[in-house]
């Protein structure tokens, strides 16, 4: 069986007392867990000031992670929590040792220095590639999720995609073949010239036809039609589905309710449903939301629909730019 949960720390003054309390919440979930026989399997840890914080938050982490049995995969990201707090986590426990293999790839200054987007995401592509095919992987076959965080998304997406184009297509994806479940956003590292990092999910596993790939063209339009490279999301067999990142968009690509932020959400969480219905599954599944918001205005109006409509679900609401401006609210999920 697997769970999920949202971690998140006790407002204080310091982000030492964030720490403090969020590996005390954490420890206290995974406690509970291990009753029932589950084990953390991935953690993404969001920072509200990465570079100011990293480097604590990484000197906990180590020695935390030394006292777990199969230490889980871990990503950080800079998104900031708009409930106040410094730090949250996504937490994933299962009861079985997991197939997914997880890369989170990040650029030094170093490596970053003097290279557009465009530059950054082929080295990033170019490092997952070394790593798995030696391991006799593909991408085409087995990644399966990706999650791409641009730093200024506005200026700096459009080098990325044309990146990912560029790899696609020496890799052999294409619209006539498939593309990967994706979530590009708004996100930044601790570092200042690193403008894109990239976490990877591999299932060394499985063959394409573990793989179904949900388009709802009732509602949403083929990515390609405006020239991005990913898929609105994948069923395996086993029953998991990824949804990428999703906005308020129709079947011909145009984003719809400009300006309205609510009704946005309504759409998009419209559009997801229709993917989960096509992939064999409901919006009633979920158990989490990752929720993206441009504007940090717009958060409680947000939060207060969530808990409408989904009082029991655990979600996180970020700030995080959506690659189209005119996208205010953009939202992700799975279901295991």
């Amino acid at each position: 069986m697997i769970n999920f949960s949202i971690i998140r720390a006790a407002s204080g003054n310091t982000f030492s007392d964030a720490l403090t309390s969020i590996f005390s919440r954490l420890g206290q979930f995974l406690r509970l867990e291990a009753a029932e026989g589950r084990c953390p399997t991935f953690i993404r840890f969001f920072l509200s000031d990465a570079q100011n914080q990293i480097s604590a938050l990484r000197g906990q982490l180590d020695q935390w992670l030394q006292t777990q049995a199969g230490s889980p995969a871990v990503s950080i990201v800079e998104q900031p929590p708009l409930d106040g707090s410094r730090i949250a986590a996504l937490v994933r426990t299962s009861s079985e040792k997991e197939a997914y293999h997880f890369h989170s790839l990040r650029l030094s200054e170093e490596e970053a220095a003097g290279k557009d987007s465009y530059a950054q995401s082929r080295i990033l592509f170019g490092r997952y590639l070394d790593i798995i095919k030696p391991l006799g992987l593909e991408l085409r076959t087995h990644c399966v999720r990706t999650w791409i965080y641009v730093r200024d998304i506005d200026s700096n997406y459009a080098g990325l995609v044309k990146a990912r184009n560029d790899v696609f297509a020496l890799e052999g994806l294409t619209h006539e073949t498939h593309y990967i479940a994706s979530t590009g956003i708004g996100g930044a590292t601790e570092g200042r010239n690193p403008v894109v990092a990239i976490d990877f999910l591999t299932r060394p596993d499985i063959i394409e036809s573990d793989k179904t790939y949900l388009k709802a063209l009732s509602h949403l339009s083929p990515t390609h039609d405006y020239g991005v490279a990913f898929e609105r999301g994948v069923r395996l067999s086993d029953g998991q589905i990824f949804i990428s990142g999703t906005a308020s968009i129709d079947n011909k690509g145009q984003v719809l309710n400009q300006g309205n932020v609510l009704a946005q959400a309504d759409r998009l969480l419209d559009n997801i449903s229709h993917l989960l219905l096509e992939g064999g599954s409901s919006i009633d599944k979920v158990p989490y939301f990752v929720i993206y918001l441009r504007d940090i205005s717009d958060y409680k109006i947000v939060d207060a629909y969530m808990q409408e409509r989904f009082p029991t679900v655990p979600r996180i609401t970020l700030e995080a730019r959506v690659c189209r401006p005119s996208w205010l609210i953009e939202m992700e999920c799975e279901v295991a």
